[in-house]
């Protein structure tokens, strides 16, 4: 039993330093030859030396154009067409439009805007990363940026505004929507008047029509008296 004992220390310490060898040998490298790949570097895979840990946040991965990360709205660039908030499953876009009177401006892809975005929110909080939004966005105002490291030690941090009115342009333009459409059906029930131009009734002339004089007889039409047929005489023979 003595020898099972120190056989099994001499184990121990024979592989601690096995280990420690292969542990050393690998951070030898990695301060050699670590280099930052992406991940769709046809490379990635083949660089089996010299990977270790990276020191976050100062270094870190790159991070591919494709990947769906944090939301962004390019407010300059919404129409507020409503249609990111319809498509998203898990209703993290909230948003309050206001029609305008009329266009007020266009986008840079030319598409008119005719309704004001009086609150755009997107709690990232409750964000799947699905992307629906950002594919049913008509002027693709609507992204997923690179920023995936947005963490907040409230979850009501997460919530994220894009709206730029403040709330007396937004009183305001309430406002003048409620006159607009005052004013609107205010004409659409009275009768319409030109009070410029005075409406001038014309008379047209009636044709004169000259009476018959009913002394005078109209000539009858003479009558056809048809002729009896006449026998042909027989001829002597």
């Amino acid at each position: 039993m003595i020898s099972a004992y120190w056989k099994n220390i001499k184990s121990t310490f024979t592989t601690s330093f096995l280990g420690l060898k292969t542990t050393f040998r690998h951070f030898r490298e990695a301060a050699v030859s670590r280099k930052t790949l992406s991940i769709q570097d046809s490379k990635y895979f083949k660089q089996d030396k010299g990977l270790m840990t990276l020191q976050y946040p100062q270094e870190s991965f790159p991070v591919p154009d494709n990947g769906r990360y944090k939301l962004h709205n390019e407010i300059d660039d919404c129409i507020v067409c409503d249609k990111c908030a319809k498509i998203c499953p898990v209703d993290c876009i909230d948003i309050e439009p206001i029609k305008a009177t009329g266009t007020f401006g266009y986008t840079l892809d030319g598409t008119p805007k005719r309704i004001h975005a009086a609150k755009f929110d997107i709690d990232m909080g409750k964000c799947c990363f699905c992307g629906l939004c950002t594919t049913v966005c008509p002027t693709e105002c609507l992204t997923m940026t690179k920023s995936f490291d947005f963490s907040e030690y409230d979850v009501d941090d997460h919530n994220y505004s894009f709206a730029t009115m403040t709330p007396l342009e937004i009183l305001q333009k309430k406002q003048e929507l409620e006159e607009f459409n005052h004013e609107k059906q205010q004409s659409q029930t009275s009768p319409k008047t030109d009070i410029t131009k005075p409406k001038v009734k014309v008379v047209r002339p009636v044709p004169k029509v000259k009476k018959s004089d009913s002394s005078e007889e109209k000539p009858s039409k003479p009558k056809f008296k048809p002729r009896p047929m006449m026998k042909r005489k027989k001829k002597d023979d």
